[in-house]
């Protein structure tokens, strides 16, 4: 069979379009013997029968150093699983490995992997089996999508990705002998960040919707602190094929949403949006991350479980609204200003 692959590219996104469809956003950045630098690889899915969500992350972390062994959360590989169920608490399932267990592609190999014990991670798939604290968390999954993006590019100092903005997941997942399996399964995304450290404050949400002609839509809105006091802020609607980019966000709080992000923008083309994403309630979780020089850690919140509604205005005056109530996903560090 003969794949023809179609390319777009245009200032800081690239598409591509195929029943083939392939990327490289997921080549390794970071090289075994770094000794201060974080690279995740990470999936969101919204369950398709509304039941909740699930997040896992692939972490690599510090492996020069062997990630920080003063500390017993800094292990240099890990494998994380949270499960958002609807109307109820999270949970948060980690376990961590030496660099000697791992099984890493190549610098740039368009050929990914990520496997250690037995997980992994690869262009279009994922799988896992962790076991912790009496709890048996086990997936496999496959997801395929049409567009994918790079949100942020800055060098060495980090960036971030999303491989798989629009994709849609089949397979299985088995918590405490509760299985949920299909095809579809869910809807999400596939990420894939790296960075020398963290930011001190950032903001990120992404959302997926189904169009009034029944079509899917992604939303993704990144800011963060850049040196010098400067702010990076960038917003990617994709629809009906197109790929809208917004940089002059005007963001606004609503202090009846403690957890909750509205923000709004128009492009040069006349398209407008508003967007509010709402966090807070029972899925909202908290976890600490470990910080890259081993000096402590810090809470990062993410309800991915959250809601969101957008408002769009087309260029020929047509209001067009999207909505979803579970397949969104919300996350803030740090001290990040209001308004």
């Amino acid at each position: 069979m003969i794949t023809i692959t179609a390319r777009v590219q245009h200032g800081e996104y690239d598409t591509a379009r195929s029943g083939g469809f392939t990327q490289t956003l997921n080549e390794v950045y970071s090289s075994v013997s770094a000794r201060r630098r974080y690279e995740v690889w990470f999936v969101r899915l919204g369950l398709a029968d509304g039941t909740g969500a699930w997040w896992f992350r692939y972490l690599l972390f510090n492996p020069g150093r062997n990630g920080c062994p003063s500390n017993s959360q800094g292990l240099p590989v890990q494998v994380w699983a949270t499960w958002f169920p609807h109307h109820e608490k999270p949970r948060t399932f980690i376990q961590g490995y030496s660099t000697k267990d791992l099984e890493l592609s190549g610098r740039g190999d368009p050929g990914f992997y990520f496997r250690v014990g037995e997980s992994e991670i690869k262009q279009n798939l994922c799988k896992g089996m962790l076991n912790v604290d009496g709890h048996q968390i086990a997936w496999d999954l496959q997801f395929r999508s049409t567009f994918h993006i790079t949100m942020s590019n800055k060098g060495w100092i980090g960036f971030s990705r999303t491989p798989h903005s629009n994709a849609r997941f089949s397979g299985e997942i088995v918590l405490d002998g509760q299985r949920v399996s299909g095809d579809p399964l869910g809807f999400g995304l596939q990420g894939h960040n790296c960075g020398y450290r963290h930011r001190d404050f950032w903001k990120w949400a992404h959302a997926y919707f189904l169009t009034p002609n029944g079509s899917p839509a992604t939303f993704e809105a990144l800011v963060y602190d850049m040196p010098l006091g400067l702010v990076f802020r960038k917003v990617v609607l994709w629809r009906e094929g197109q790929v809208h980019v917004f940089k002059k966000l005007r963001e606004s709080v609503n202090p009846a949403e403690p957890f909750g992000w509205n923000l709004a923008c128009e492009s040069k083309d006349g398209l407008m949006f508003n967007a509010s994403f709402v966090g807070s309630g029972p899925s909202l979780h908290c976890l600490p991350y470990t910080k890259t020089d081993c000096t402590g850690a810090f809470d990062v919140s993410n309800n991915s479980l959250a809601k969101a509604s957008i408002r769009l205005k087309l260029p020929d005056g047509t209001i067009e609204e999207l909505q979803t109530q579970t397949g969104a996903v919300l996350e803030m560090a740090g001290n990040y200003p209001q308004g």
